[in-house]
């Protein structure tokens, strides 16, 4: 029996990339936690495949206390050494120093905004934006909203948060919704 649903073609036929594309990615996040992961899973994906991010996902989740902020920001730089070791995730020390950078930011951005969620959805007015795409070649990697909240982040101590990786974490979060046209996954309006 062969799957003649249509898709966007970059969740090929891996069946862990199909059921996040299917489950996860455009669906609107307003969860503090999940949105840490997604950001920390974008960021570590800079230069990498995001099937190779995927596949380590249950890794990053146990090396990173669940994507707790609380309890990300306290490791030290000895849960860092013990981290770049860890084969279970990407042993690049900036990308798990940027993790732990970030937890502390998360948890400044809620003393500030009320939640992370409250801060990163007021960049697109609270509401998921909807892409008219016919194919993915039209996907942009970026555009003047991931920019500024890539500028913003990075003001507010985020790391590894340039314009294309947080245009990614749109996407992923639902912020943007860019299901091509023909995707059954695609927002209707």
């Amino acid at each position: 029996m062969t799957d003649a649903t249509t898709r966007c073609a970059w969740a090929g036929t891996d069946p862990l990339m199909v059921a996040y594309h299917d489950d996860e990615w455009g669906v609107p996040t307003h969860d503090d936690r999940h949105l840490f992961e997604l950001l920390t899973l974008e960021g570590a994906q800079s230069g990498l495949s995001w099937s190779t991010i995927l596949h380590k996902r249950d890794g990053y989740r146990r090396a990173f206390a669940g994507f707790d902020p609380a309890v990300v920001a306290r490791y030290s730089e000895t849960d860092v050494d013990r981290l770049v070791g860890d084969a279970s995730i990407v042993r690049h020390r900036g990308k798990i120093e940027s993790t732990v950078a970030n937890a502390r930011a998360v948890l400044a951005v809620q003393t500030d905004a009320g939640s992370f969620s409250e801060y990163v959805w007021a960049f697109v007015g609270g509401e998921p934006v909807v892409s008219e795409h016919r194919q993915l070649s039209d996907l942009p990697a970026t555009n003047d909203t991931a920019r500024a909240l890539s500028r913003d982040l990075k003001r507010r101590g985020f790391r590894f948060v340039g314009p294309t990786t947080a245009y990614a974490f749109m996407q992923a979060a639902g912020l943007v919704d860019d299901h091509v046209l023909d995707c059954f996954r695609r927002t209707r309006r």
